[in-house]
């Protein structure tokens, strides 16, 4: 019997490109979130915030949040943001990339959201072969998917960060599944550290208790992007950061 494969993509951050292309050769795409490009850290000309205030301006902040200077750099944004309507300028902006990057989509599509998503614009771009998932399961090829989407509260304050409580409650919901996919990682320190931006992310108690009591085959997750452990054993559980999609355009394979 050939092997059912499932191409997995995170962080896609602006990249359709190369979307448009991570479902060659897989009978499923598997996208868990961060579709928006707001600010690309590498490359400060990229995203929603430059396109409004330029490059140099996107690099200074940048350059306080690398510092962990968060209220420096909440306060060098409200002076940039002063006098425009952010709500919409961002909504526009947002609009406009998701698009693009809903309509690069291969059929079928299994999804969830990431922290700088925006949940509720999602069904509104979602075709017909793209299912959205968030505390809920899904079978793909005979195996038991379970998305949970969004993270978990932190000083970057991004637009789907939801508290520890409600992000516990979707975990629960989710129950027993073979394949457990979320945006963020479970609270393992290796899995949460990255290496470049030098700082731990925030990673969910939750879904690490989670993982040890149901022992799903995999847990796949994003949101660190450039994790300094890519993939380790929690138990039974292989968990594996899908990697950074945005940065190297290419899906991470999952084949039984």
């Amino acid at each position: 019997m050939p092997a059912f494969r499932v191409n997995v993509v995170s962080d896609v951050h602006g990249n359709a490109a190369d979307l448009a292309r991570a479902g060659d050769g897989a009978d499923a795409l598997v996208c868990l979130g961060d579709l928006v490009l707001f600010l690309d850290y590498a490359d400060h000309s990229r995203g929603i915030f430059p396109d409004l205030f330029g490059a140099r301006n996107a690099g200074r902040l940048v350059e306080l949040r690398t510092a962990r200077r968060f209220e420096e750099a909440r306060e060098f944004g409200r002076r940039l943001w002063a006098g425009v309507d952010r709500g919409p300028a961002i909504e526009r902006a947002v609009r406009k990339q998701y698009a693009e990057l809903f309509a690069a989509f291969p059929t079928p599509t299994y999804a969830t959201y990431g922290n700088v998503d925006m949940p509720t614009l999602w069904r509104e771009y979602a075709g017909p072969g793209t299912t959205v998932l968030d505390g809920e399961r899904v079978e793909i090829g005979g195996r038991v998917f379970g998305f949970v989407g969004g993270g978990l509260r932190t000083p970057m304050r991004t637009p789907y960060e939801i508290s520890d409580e409600e992000y516990a409650a979707k975990i629960e919901a989710v129950g027993e599944v073979d394949v457990l996919c979320t945006h963020i990682p479970p609270d393992v320190p290796e899995l949460l550290y990255d290496t470049v931006a030098r700082r731990f992310e925030r990673g969910s108690r939750a879904l690490l208790d989670a993982i040890r009591r149901t022992r799903p085959k995999y847990a796949l997750f994003g949101h660190v992007h450039q994790p300094l452990v890519q993939r380790m054993r929690v138990g039974a559980t292989e968990c594996v950061n899908v990697g950074h999609f945005a940065g190297s355009g290419r899906p991470w394979a999952l084949e039984w």
